[in-house]
């Protein structure tokens, strides 16, 4: 998990647009089964999506999901052609994913998978994915990382259905959140917080004083401010804990990259 001179920019770049079209369509296919299924209400209270206001139709969410995928099969055909078989597999799996996580008979959002799926798809598959597109193999580093990334972000999707525990319930959509309950999914969120900082001390203790496992504990007050933030949030509020956690996530991953540009440079 280091920049050196064999660092594909090409790889690094496709695979953030591949990700990006895929992180969309999926956004897009929730929102678009939700409505469907009757989960998005007038009592939701989480942010306005635009099928749900009804500012776009079912038949264009629907066009913007295929583009989206589209899109992806674009980008991932050139990670495909470097990485063979095993990114094959994953774009296949990824795909799937897209619309297997609210739609269709069995919707993993609604088995209480929903924190499980992103943990492997936003955490070990993103991850593992690219570390073996640039050097074709795995590394202890990366897993830590993937595990650390995936945690964050399923830290985000268990906020989001804390909040809609009331009205999940009311529809029948039976996430995580709603089958734990309010209290115990609230101490999850702490532990998807705080695991990955052990995990990064851990990395210090190993590798010493080293500015690639320093730099990631910068966002070490945005963590502190969501646990905090978890203990009082409720309703609405929520949603500011949301935002605060994805921040959390993205602050944490570019202090992760930079620590790795600076220790190779």
């Amino acid at each position: 998990m280091a920049f050196g001179p064999n660092f594909n920019w090409l790889v690094a770049i496709m695979s953030l647009l591949c990700a990006l079209a895929l992180q969309v369509a999926v956004n897009l296919a929730n929102d678009f089964f939700d409505k469907k299924s009757g989960v998005d209400t007038e009592e939701r209270l989480g942010p306005n999506r635009a099928l749900q206001k009804g500012l776009v139709s079912s038949s264009q969410v629907m066009k913007a999901i295929l583009f989206f995928i589209a899109l992806a099969l674009c980008t991932g055909g050139y990670l495909i052609f470097i990485g063979g078989w095993p990114i094959l597999l994953l774009g296949v799996l990824s795909v799937i994913g897209v619309f297997w996580y609210s739609g269709g008979p069995f919707p993993l959002a609604s088995l209480g998978l929903g924190e499980v799926t992103v943990f492997i798809f936003f955490g070990l598959v993103a991850v593992l994915g690219v570390e073996f597109l640039q050097h074709q193999s795995l590394t202890v580093f990366g897993w830590i990382h993937a595990v650390q990334l995936g945690l964050f972000s399923a830290a985000i999707m268990l906020v989001n259905n804390i909040r809609d525990i009331q009205t999940d319930t009311v529809a029948g959509k039976k996430t995580l959140a709603v089958r734990l309950g309010d209290l115990h999914s609230r101490k999850l969120y702490t532990a998807f917080i705080v695991l990955p900082l052990i995990l990064q001390a851990i990395l210090f203790i190993g590798l010493g004083n080293n500015v690639a496992s320093v730099l990631p504990f910068l966002s070490l007050p945005l963590a502190v401010k969501a646990v905090k933030a978890i203990k009082t949030s409720s309703g609405s509020d929520l949603n500011f804990l949301l935002a605060g956690t994805a921040k959390l996530l993205m602050v944490f991953s570019i202090l992760l990259v930079l620590g790795y540009v600076f220790a190779f440079i």
